[in-house]
C-alpha cells in the first residue's frame, strides 16, 4: 500500500541514541526543521542539556533516559511520548555500539551485549512503533527508520560482531516491512545504510585491538546521514545508502565477493588501526560515555556531502553516469586487489 507521511514540521519524532554522532546530528537538524522531538539515550545529563539547547532555540524536545537493550525501558519511551504528545509519527532506531577485535578473541558476553543494543534495541523499538503507528487514521501514516550500515551488506574483518548485528538488523527490517505491508498497516519501514561516518563511533566502540581503531577513508560528515534519515521521515523509501562509498561497497561485495574478501584481507586489517595506543576510557558497551559530540575530533578529511546520496534522494534512480562510475569502481577494485597481491 502507498503511505503518505507528514512534513517534518508537523511530526512528532522519536530518536534513539540521540546524544552522540548520527543521532545527535539528526536531532538538531530535525529541530531546525520544526519537528517535535522525543529523545532517548542512556546519558540523562546529556539528554537534559540537549533538550534545553533545542527548546532555547525555539524548538520543542523532551527526553526519556533509556537503554534500548531493555524492552520495558523502550516501551516506556513509547508510553511517555503518547502521554505527552498523543503519539508520534516517526521512530528512528539509531542507537548502536561498535566492536573491534578478532572473532576468536572477543568474549561471548561482549558479543551478547552488543546484540542487546544493536539488534534487540531495533527489534524492541520497531515493535513498539508498529503497535502505535498501525492505529494511525486519516490521510497520513507513520515511519519506522532503522539505521543499519554498509556492513549490513558486506562484512568487514575486525568488525565481525558489529557486521553480524547489522546483517541481523537488515533481515529483521526487510521481514517487518513485508509483514506490515501485507497487513495493510499505514507504516513506511526504511533501512538507512551509512558508509564510514565521522562520529565518535571508534572512540565509543568496545576495542580489543592494541591501537585505537580508525575508520578507513572515505569518511563522510554525519550530516549526510541525518539528511537521509529526515528525507525518509517525509518520503517512504525501502532503503537508502548514506554515502556513495556505501553503495559501491555493497555492489562490489555482491558482484565480486571473493575479490572483496581478498582486498579486505590484504588492506583492511591495517586500515582500521590508527597509530595511537588503545585508549579504552570511553568504551560505551556497558555504560554511558561522554556525549553531545557530533564528530570524532580526530579527522580533518570528512566529506561534507555525497553526490550519490543527493541524487538518490532527489530522483531515487541512479543516472547512467553513476552506473558507469560503479563499473569503473569495480574495475579499480580488481586492479587494487591484484596490486596488493603482488606486494605480498
Amino acid at each position: 500500500m502507498s503511505v503518505r507521511l507528514k512534513k517534518l514540521q508537523d511530526q512528532v519524532m522519536v530518536i534513539t541514541g540521540a546524544t552522540s554522532g548520527i543521532g545527535l546530528t539528526t536531532a538538531r537538524m530535525a529541530a531546525r526543521n520544526g519537528a517535535t522531538l522525543v529523545l532517548t539515550a542512556r546519558n540523562e545529563d546529556a539528554l537534559r542539556q540537549l533538550c534545553e539547547e533545542i527548546n532555547h532555540h525555539g524548538g520543542e524536545a523532551v527526553y526519556i533516559a533509556a537503554d534500548v537493550g531493555n524492552e520495558e525501558e523502550v516501551r516506556n519511551v513509547a508510553r511517555k511520548a503518547t502521554e505527552r504528545f498523543g503519539g508520534f509519527d516517526t521512530w528512528v532506531n539509531n542507537a548502536g555500539i561498535g566492536m573491534y577485535g578478532s572473532l576468536m578473541e572477543v568474549s561471548t558476553a561482549d558479543m551478547r551485549r552488543l546484540f542487546d543494543t544493536n539488534y534487540w534495541g531495533v527489534v524492541y523499538g520497531s515493535r513498539e512503533a508498529a503497535r502505535h503507528l498501525r492505529h494511525h487514521t486519516g490521510p497520513f501514516g507513520g515511519a519506522i527508520i532503522n539505521v543499519g550500515s554498509e556492513v549490513s551488506d558486506r562484512a568487514a574483518p575486525l568488525m565481525g560482531m558489529y557486521s553480524a548485528s547489522k546483517h541481523a538488523v537488515k533481515g529483521f527490517t526487510d521481514a517487518l516491512r513485508m509483514e506490515l505491508e501485507k497487513a495493510g498497516d499505514p507504516i513506511s519501514v526504511t533501512l538507512v545504510k551509512p558508509g564510514a561516518t565521522d562520529t565518535p563511533f571508534p572512540q565509543h566502540a568496545q576495542n580489543y585491538l592494541a591501537e585505537d581503531p580508525e575508520l578507513p577513508s572515505p569518511v563522510y560528515a554525519p550530516e549526510v546521514v541525518a539528511e537521509v534519515i529526515l528525507h525518509c521521515a517525509e518520503h517512504p523509501e525501502r532503503d537508502m545508502f548514506a554515502a556513495g562509498s556505501a553503495r559501491m561497497h555493497s555492489l562490489e561485495g555482491g558482484m565480486l565477493p571473493r575479490v572483496m574478501d581478498w582486498l579486505m584481507e590484504a588492506m583492511f586489517f591495517k586500515k582500521q588501526k590508527s597509530n595511537r595506543p588503545a585508549n579504552r576510557s570511553d568504551d560505551a558497551l556497558y555504560r554511558p560515555t561522554t556525549a553531545l559530540h557530533q564528530r570524532s575530533g580526530t579527522r580533518n578529511d570528512a566529506r561534507e556531502s555525497s553526490l550519490y546520496t543527493k541524487t538518490a534522494m532527489n530522483r531515487r534512480v541512479l543516472t547512467p553516469a553513476l552506473m558507469v562510475g560503479a563499473g569503473l569502481a569495480v574495475a579499480a577494485l580488481i586492479g587494487t586487489a591484484n596490486a596488493a597481491s603482488r606486494r605480498e
